[in-house]
């Protein structure tokens, strides 16, 4: 029988010294449920973790930022509407668009903020079947070359939590090929489509690589025994690793 670290025992992956000044920044909105999560998982892989509040007008020295899960603005008018004209959003786009290109998460509700924002094309609506829905999801790695996914290998299986009820991603067939052609599906459901989402898309990249969105959510899996059942439960650790592999200029 395999024992399981008590609530407190988790500890970091060992941090590697030069990743030691790499700073990520987590966005909070009214409604965000998710942030000290991401923020946990940004420590757990050896960065530091800035707050960032929805009202700042300057992203100040961050690497990256992740832009977290929850109901923002409690969902009202559409899922990420409201947020996309957040002062710091203005801020993110144009760090995201620039020559830096700067890395940048869309957790769930995170995601359905990066295509209301145009960083990423495409739209989330309501699950086909109308209800919100929590499980462990089986993801397909389809895309192992952008900020977010470099420590996996393309067509590796991981499990992390999904949890959404504006879960489907939809988007015109000229788009969905064009994402398909240009190897922008990074992550696609296996087994089981939870949201009736446009072909099995789990999460998607602009054409950079730097900014990556997706429904389900990988700060929850990163602690051995607090995650799901596979692999210990750290399968989204490597979300958080890969950035930082990024930042610091290494190869996969």
């Amino acid at each position: 029988m395999t024992s399981l670290p008590l609530i407190g025992e988790a500890v970091a992956v060992a941090a590697e010294p030069r990743l030691a000044g790499a700073k990520i920044g987590v966005v909070t909105f009214p409604g965000t449920l998710d942030d000290r999560d991401a923020a946990r998982a940004v420590r757990l892989a050896g960065a530091t973790a800035v707050p960032l509040w929805h009202a700042d007008t300057e992203l100040g020295d961050v690497d990256a930022v992740v832009v977290p899960g929850g109901f923002s603005y409690g969902d009202y008018l559409r899922a990420g509407a409201i947020s996309r004209f957040a002062p710091l959003m203005s801020k993110i786009i144009d760090a995201a668009n620039s020559d830096a290109k700067l890395p940048v998460l869309g957790i769930c509700n995170g995601f359905q903020i990066l295509t209301e924002s145009h960083l990423l094309p495409g739209s989330m609506i309501k699950n086909d079947h109308l209800k919100f829905i929590c499980r462990d999801q089986v993801l397909r790695v389809e895309n192992a070359n952008t900020a977010w996914t470099v420590d996996y290998q393309a067509g590796q299986e991981i499990t992390v939590p999904l949890k959404n009820q504006d879960g489907q991603y939809i988007a015109d067939e000229k788009t969905l090929d064009a994402l398909e052609a240009e190897g922008r599906v990074v992550f696609r459901y296996v087994g089981f489509n939870p949201n009736g989402s446009r072909r099995d898309i789990a999460g998607i990249s602009n054409a950079a690589g730097n900014v990556v969105g997706l429904m389900p959510h990988p700060e929850h899996a990163v602690e051995a025994g607090f995650g799901p059942s596979t692999n210990d439960g750290t399968d989204g650790l490597g979300f958080f690793t890969s950035v930082l592999t990024k930042i610091v200029g290494g190869d996969k």
